[in-house]
C-alpha cells in the first residue's frame, strides 16, 4: 500500500494505466510518484535570480510548495517494472522490463513492507528500489480489498506519536 514512513505525506490511491516513477520523499522513504505531479512541484519553483534581500525574507518565511503526493499501490496489483537496473538483473535473473505484482512482505509496523515479486517468485523492496526508475500501474482488478479503516487507525497512529 504506502509504506509507514508515507504516511505522513500526501497520498493517493493508484489508477489503472497510470506511469509512475520511483521518488525519494521528505521522509527519506522511496515511494511511487506521479510524473506530472514532480513536474508541477517542480515548476512551482522561484526562479533562480533573487536578490539578497529576497533569499533573507524567504529563509524565515519559506514560499508555500505543493507537497508531491506518495501514490499508493494495492497488494496484489500488477505493474510492468521498466529500467531495471543491470545489478538487479544480474542478481535476480530478470531482464530490463518484467511484470510484477505489488505485495507486502510484512505486517510488522514501522518497518519497510512494500514490495514486488517478479514471475520467479524473487522479491524487492520498493526502497532497493532506483530513484527514477518507472513503473506502469497495468491491473487494479486482482489487488486485494482495501481495509480503509485499518489504513485510517494507522496513520492516526502515526500522527499520535508525532
Amino acid at each position: 500500500m504506502c509504506d509507514y514512513s508515507l504516511m505522513a505525506v500526501p497520498n493517493r490511491l493508484a489508477r489503472q494505466g497510470e506511469e509512475l516513477v520511483a521518488h525519494r520523499f521528505p521522509t527519506g522513504s522511496l515511494g511511487l510518484a506521479s510524473p506530472a505531479d514532480l513536474k508541477r512541484a517542480t515548476d512551482s519553483a522561484p526562479a533562480a535570480r533573487r536578490t539578497f534581500w529576497c533569499v533573507v525574507k524567504e529563509f524565515f518565511n519559506p514560499p508555500h510548495t505543493c507537497p508531491v503526493p506518495a501514490v499508493c499501490i494495492p497488494p496484489g496489483a500488477r505493474m510492468q517494472l521498466q529500467d531495471i537496473p543491470a545489478r538487479l538483473q544480474q542478481e535476480l535473473g530478470v531482464g530490463p522490463i518484467e511484470a510484477v505484482t505489488f505485495t507486502q512482505i510484512s505486517a510488522a509496523v514501522n518497518s519497510y513492507r512494500d514490495a514486488v515479486r517478479f514471475s520467479n517468485g524473487r522479491e524487492v523492496r520498493l526502497q532497493e528500489l532506483r530513484e527514477g526508475q518507472r513503473v506502469r500501474v497495468l491491473d487494479l482488478s486482482l489487488a486485494e480489498e482495501l481495509d480503509l479503516e485499518k489504513l485510517r487507525e494507522e496513520r492516526a497512529e502515526l500522527h499520535f506519536r508525532r
